[in-house]
């Protein structure tokens, strides 16, 4: 017999952020919105790593967050 395990709270919010993650990043090169939308769903998984305590996945979204942010500076229209 399977067992389903209990879906949480902060579990949901990993998975959003992972998904959204995934759909910016596909969408990146359509406008650089979707570059600062990478940008934060990076933050939010960063953020989720932390609090579930996976801080080495904390410490890379948040680098990858930085990144992101970076590469949106330079990609917005003046």
């Amino acid at each position: 017999m399977v067992r389903s395990l209990p879906v949480t709270l902060l579990t949901a919010f990993g998975a959003v952020a992972v998904t959204l993650m995934m759909v910016c990043y596909a969408l990146e090169d359509r406008a650089p919105a979707y570059t600062l939308g990478f940008a934060v769903a990076c933050a939010a998984a960063a953020a989720y790593g932390w609090l579930v305590g996976a801080w080495p996945f904390g410490v890379v979204e948040s680098v990858w967050a930085l990144i992101a942010a970076r590469k949106w500076l330079r990609r917005r229209t003046p």
